[in-house]
């Protein structure tokens, strides 16, 4: 196996909490109350619906989806949730630095650099280019087609991230590693 390999599953939609509005000509993001299920697939009007989310909705007998029965792709909950700091262009949308609290790789003009990553306060690029956590939760979603497929469902924010390995740390402990149907809620 190649080492700093990641294992990611193919992603066949997504789970958000939120969207991307419009306002004075910018493009920003706006929470939600709810889930919302989607493809992979976006147009100029947003994300397209995934045929998933209705059929919850609907079993939910709610207006709004607050709960998406998962199972968990792997025993090991460093799998299911990655999470690092991440410093993107804001431009092209590509990764300009990813670290992990201890170290971290860089594009510099000098090229690709590895320099200590104390925090995004400490770092002279996190400072000056928004570096924040980035974290990725792979999970399947109860009743999708695709068994091999994920879910996948993203933040920036630390408390989400935090609270997301702090809960699944204690399930890994608290099941020996079992992977088991939960709810995610809001």
């Amino acid at each position: 196996m190649i080492k700093g390999l990641a294992i990611t599953p193919p992603v066949i939609g997504r789970i958000s909490i939120g969207k991307v509005v419009e306002r004075n000509g910018k493009r920003l993001p706006e929470k939600d109350d709810c889930f919302t299920l989607t493809t992979q697939v976006q147009t100029k009007d947003g994300w397209l619906l995934h045929p998933l989310h209705q059929k919850l909705l609907e079993a939910s007998a709610t207006e709004k989806l607050r709960a998406i029965p998962v199972t968990l792709l792997f025993n090991a909950s460093e799998l299911n949730l990655r999470a690092e700091y991440s410093l993107f262009d804001k431009s092209t949308g590509r990764p300009m630095c990813v670290g992990n609290g201890e170290t971290a790789k860089g594009v510099t003009s000098e090229g690709l650099k590895e320099y200590a990553c104390p925090s995004p306060e400490a770092c002279e690029m996190g400072k000056k280019g928004g570096c924040k956590p980035y974290g990725r939760l792979n999970v399947q979603v109860e009743g999708q087609e695709d068994e091999l497929g994920c879910f996948i469902f993203r933040t920036t924010g630390f408390n989400s991230i935090r609270t997301l390995t702090a809960r699944l740390e204690f399930f890994e402990a608290v099941s020996s590693g079992a992977r088991e149907c939960q709810n995610f809620c809001v």
